[in-house]
């Protein structure tokens, strides 16, 4: 799939871009929900914020709270692509984060 073409809107790179920083995903949808560029970001990082969450209650558990670390990788990770490519103005698709993000209806 190509890359979608790029954006100039600095208000909308800005939105983009702080959507991957943990909880800032959900004000990025509440105030750019009518952008798509913005809230295919915002969607990605909700997805990550979730998975953060949930691996942060599952790091508590004796015996599989080790597991946690490569999963906090993983997210790190895809938060910095994901910023990198808000920040480039590109849309462009994460492996099964945006699959799961696709499905999310706001």
């Amino acid at each position: 799939m190509p890359d979608a073409p790029q954006r100039d809107n600095l208000e909308g790179k800005f939105f983009a871009i702080i959507s991957y920083v943990t909880f800032f995903c959900i004000l990025s949808i509440f105030l750019k929900r009518s952008d798509p560029f913005v809230l295919h970001h915002a969607k990605n990082g909700l997805v990550i914020f979730i998975i953060e969450v949930i691996t942060s209650i599952i790091a508590v558990i004796p015996g599989i709270g080790l597991l946690s670390y490569p999963i906090y990788m993983i997210c790190a990770v895809a938060a910095i692509w994901g910023i990198l490519q808000a920040l480039a103005g590109r849309e462009v698709r994460m492996p099964v984060i945006s699959d799961i993000a696709d499905k999310i209806n706001l």
